[in-house]
């Protein structure tokens, strides 16, 4: 008989001959040092031999992979502690149940990390900035972790699932108003991503949450905005469905930015241009098309008119603010940074106590922050300073230098 069968029976002569608590003690700790081994030799010797066939970009697959071998040692324990010898049944029946319980849960993980895995394969496509499945997963996520709760439970009670289900009905309303908010996330998500409502990357604008920003992060329950400040607002899922939002995304893809701004004239510096203040105008060379037009028109009108009328109140003549307003008009149309293919106007808005506004209304070629700034006082800089070629001012409440200014015979 070979060597090791001898030792093989020693060993067991050993074993019986010893008192049952001993024979016990020590088929436990060999039990122990199987699941040990077993578990040493699963993520330490043939995970880092398949290590380079895993994704090396994600840590995420290693952690899946090890939560799924992790059963293996417990499946160890759970049915070689019944070969344990002198062992009361209780002992094994509440050893098992626990080796039971956490390979459901080991295995629970496992899919909720390889879940996570296959949301970040989905966000390296480039469609997955249109339509995120973070919500969706998330969700499938709740449902396996649920179902391996209940699969728990049923094992420390030693019950069937099927006898917890049917008791699911009389708790049904506690769930929903447990889930709520669940609920209406998964709804509003649903929402979100097939009216293509939000992506990441938006810049979305949200007064009511104080959230002015980029969206860096949509999940279930919340979606994540970094402000300009680079402060962090979590709004939830479900109120960009309830709430009023404003999403700059087709800013964005039009690749140009709205200038609407009005400034504000003096209505006591609207007059009539004299023929010496129109002849001085020729001086600007986007203004000389105009002015041959309408004075040709004007001309024209005049005669046909009022042929014969000395009054010069009866005669269409030019006014200052209209000649301005051509000239901005001139100006956007000729200026580089505004767009072409975007509406471009200057207008008059309603004339109130604060003055007249005159708005200038066009598209700049960007979209990047600092850029737009800067066209947009480029713009502005020149038309302010142009203003009083044309005999105009600006309206400005009167301050303290103002009153200052004053002499003690002009103070009321």
């Amino acid at each position: 008989m070979p060597l090791s069968a001898h030792g093989m029976d020693g060993f067991a002569q050993f074993l019986a001959g010893q008192q049952p608590w001993l024979q016990s003690l020590i088929g436990v700790t060999l039990l122990a040092l199987a699941a040990l081994a077993a578990n040493y030799l699963l993520k330490h010797v043939i995970l880092r031999a398949a290590a380079p066939w895993l994704d090396r970009k994600s840590k995420t697959i290693d952690k899946a992979v090890g939560w799924l071998v992790t059963v293996i040692p417990l499946l160890i324990v759970a049915n070689g502690i019944y070969l344990v010898s002198y062992l009361p049944d209780r002992v094994r029946e509440v050893t098992a149940n626990i080796a039971q319980t956490l390979i459901v849960l080991s295995i629970a993980l496992a899919i909720v990390k390889a879940l996570t895995y296959l949301n970040e394969l989905y966000e390296r496509l480039p469609q997955s900035r249109n339509r995120p499945i973070k919500g969706y997963l998330q969700v499938v996520k709740i449902i396996v972790l649920c179902g391996a709760a209940l699969i728990v439970i049923s094992i420390l009670i030693d019950q069937s699932p099927l006898l917890l289900l049917s008791g699911l009905g009389a708790i049904t309303a506690v769930l929903l108003l447990v889930f709520k908010d669940t609920i209406l996330s998964l709804v509003a998500s649903v929402q979100l991503s097939t009216n293509d409502m939000l992506r990441v990357g938006d810049w979305i604008d949200m007064p009511s949450m104080d959230a002015d920003g980029d969206v860096i992060d949509i999940s279930l329950h919340t979606v994540k905005v970094q402000n300009f400040d680079k402060t962090i607002t979590t709004i939830p899922t479900h109120l960009l469905v309830s709430d009023s939002y404003r999403n700059w995304r087709g800013m964005k893809d039009a690749g140009a930015r709205r200038i609407k701004r009005a400034l504000p004239i003096d209505q006591s510096t609207i007059r009539f241009l004299t023929d010496d203040e129109v002849a001085a105008l020729h001086r600007f060379r986007l203004l000389r098309p105009y002015l041959a037009e309408k004075r040709a028109e004007i001309a024209e009108w005049n005669t046909r008119e009022i042929l014969g009328e000395e009054n010069p109140i009866n005669r269409r003549r030019l006014t200052n603010l209209g000649t301005f307003r051509a000239y901005a008009l001139a100006y956007l149309s000729h200026h580089p940074r505004v767009s072409d293919g975007f509406t471009v106007m200057v207008r008059q808005l309603e004339p109130s106590a604060q003055g007249l506004p005159m708005e200038l209304y066009c598209f700049a070629d960007t979209t990047v922050w600092a850029e737009y700034e800067g066209v947009q006082s480029d713009i502005f800089d020149h038309i302010l300073s142009i203003l009083p070629e044309f005999h105009l001012r600006l309206f400005q409440e009167p301050s303290g230098v103002d009153f200052g200014s004053l002499t003690t015979g002009d103070r009321i």
